[in-house]
């Protein structure tokens, strides 16, 4: 029998506490956002789902404080990335896609004077061990509340805000009045359910099975060495952490009930033989390609997988929910704040929306390729036979391995050259925007798009930005009137003065930086309107 509990006020209500839920929570904590984070289970995950977070995520979590924690709970910093395909498990390497280290890829990344490089290198990390982390340090910020095991059963919005109805497993009730409801509830999600929100795209693409155990028999699942991912016609075996937690996604043989399906069977069928192995997950599951046909209405918004589900290979999923929930956190925070303008919170579907239909086509490229590579697997009836036709079959498939190469790796447009084209809070100017390229990355002040990031005395540019927007003047006085016009209207604004040596990275005089890294304006010494710039940018404009 449910008991009714007093109405808790609140200005932000996040309904789904997965990593994009906890992310948004961090995000408005860090600006001094109160917020309610509710679980709908007892505790974080028990499924591995993705095991990469990837430099634009890392780049966000360090604006965070969080990417230090994150880096020490994943992979070693010294174990490298390489992705391997192989004859099968127990056969052969055909073709090995290397990838640094961490410690590599910081040295890279310190040496690129160009701009073109991430600020941060990808951590491979599971997302059972990402979530608590996450959970611990977000209970540690004044003025959150985390409740797991409550879920959203429904709500009511008005002009004013939003009243919701909350459940908890034994039955109690209790209302929630907020300012704002933020649905990071996952594919299901009872948010975008109740607001009548379609999904756009195809739906169980691909029938998967996942097997996550734990096991330190090195000899078999590390024959290879350090390998992020083993891959073979038969599915992919992921190491979590290179030492004893692992997990195996499988393709569901034709005319197969995977609900009859024994783990341990299909676990020593990938690995040709038997394994000493504790099953902690197992269960089919199928990979969707889908957008929100919206990403909310009114005071109540969408976020993470709520409004996009993609196929794990590329690992956007998570990715773009980071991201997703760092655009609405620091617009939430303005608008609350009374900075922020009638535009700002419209300008996050603007902004999030395309980059989900990018990464949705980018998410399907990848997995047909993968179908592309099982039919070249089949076509080489040879490939485990000794002798010379065993060694030409191999040849072949590993040459049109090579020649197909390891895009879901490798997209690095897709990663971090996102831009904002259409957005109602970027100042657009004449100059054509860089190429599109999914796998290449090309850097550029064209407002919309990330702000190239470089080394100043050692130190990222982007750990010197500030807690709001950041006006850059490079090689140039800062503007007094920029400082006068923001104190004004309330934006919280750091001037951070460039030396001139910089200008082949960052060619004008000033560059008005988002709180997201993004690049809001762009412009030179003479006739500035500030009020107008700070105007289209905090969504009092446009």
């Amino acid at each position: 029998m449910s008991t009714a509990a007093a109405v808790h006020r609140v200005p932000v209500l996040v309904a789904g506490g997965g990593p994009v839920g906890l992310t948004l929570g961090h995000e408005l904590a860090a600006h001094g956002v109160s917020c309610l984070v509710v679980e709908r289970n007892p505790s974080t995950t028990r499924h591995p789902k993705m095991d990469i977070t990837n430099s634009r995520s890392m780049e966000l979590f360090g604006r965070l404080g969080l990417s230090e924690l994150i880096r020490s709970i994943g992979v070693p910093a010294d174990h490298p990335f390489d992705v391997i395909w192989v004859t099968r498990p127990t056969g052969t390497v055909l073709h090995r896609f290397a990838y640094p280290s961490q410690n590599a890829a910081w040295e890279r990344i310190r040496a690129c004077e160009d701009g073109s490089a991430p600020a941060e290198p990808p951590v491979r990390i599971s997302q059972i061990v990402l979530e608590p982390a996450l959970r611990d340090a977000l209970v540690a910020r004044p003025g959150v509340t985390l409740r797991y095991g409550w879920a959203l059963r429904s709500f009511v919005q008005d002009a004013d805000g939003v009243t919701a109805t909350l459940v908890a497993e034994d039955g109690t009730e209790q209302t929630v009045r907020a300012d704002y409801l933020v649905g990071c509830d996952g594919g299901g999600s009872t948010v975008r359910h109740q607001l009548g929100i379609g999904l756009d795209g195809t739906p169980a693409i691909r029938q998967s099975y996942t097997v996550h155990f734990r096991s330190r028999d090195h000899a078999r699942l590390q024959r290879f060495g350090h390998v992020w991912h083993v891959q073979s016609a038969m599915g992919t075996l992921v190491a979590q952490d290179d030492d004893e937690a692992w997990t195996l996604h499988s393709r569901v043989p034709d005319g197969v009930d995977p609900d009859t399906l024994d783990p341990q069977a299909v676990l020593e069928d990938f690995l040709g033989g038997p394994v000493e192995a504790e099953i902690l997950v197992a269960n089919p599951w199928k990979a969707h390609l889908l957008v929100a046909d919206r990403y909310g209405e009114g005071r109540v918004l969408l976020c993470g997988d709520a409004t996009h589900q993609f196929v794990p290979t590329g690992g956007y999923g998570m990715n773009t929910g980071v991201a997703d929930a760092c655009d609405l956190g620091w617009k939430l925070w303005a608008t609350l704040a009374g900075w922020g303008g009638p535009a700002l919170l419209g300008s996050y579907e603007a902004e999030r929306r395309p980059v989900a239909l990018t990464n949705r086509e980018g998410s399907r490229a990848h997995v047909l390729t993968r179908f592309r590579i099982a039919e070249l697997y089949a076509a080489q009836p040879n490939l485990h036979d000794e002798g010379l036709l065993g060694e030409k079959a191999r040849a072949t498939l590993a040459a049109q391995l090579d020649e197909i190469g390891n895009a879901e790796n490798e997209c690095w447009g897709i990663e971090y050259g996102y831009r904002y084209d259409d957005s109602p809070i970027v100042a657009l100017d004449a100059e054509p925007p860089p190429p599109v390229d999914p796998r290449r990355y090309v850097p550029s002040t064209r407002p919309g798009g990330r702000l190239p990031n470089t080394f100043v005395d050692g130190v990222s540019l982007y750990r010197r930005l500030g807690e709001g927007f950041t006006l850059l003047a490079v090689g140039a006085e800062p503007p007094a009137m920029a400082i006068e016009r923001a104190a004004a209207r309330g934006v919280p604004l750091t001037v951070l003065e460039l030396p001139t040596e910089l200008r082949p990275i960052y060619p004008e005089p000033y560059l008005l930086v988002r709180p997201d890294h993004h690049l809001a304006w762009r412009g030179g010494t003479d006739g500035t309107d500030w009020d107008a710039v700070l105007a289209r940018a905090t969504g009092w404009a446009g």
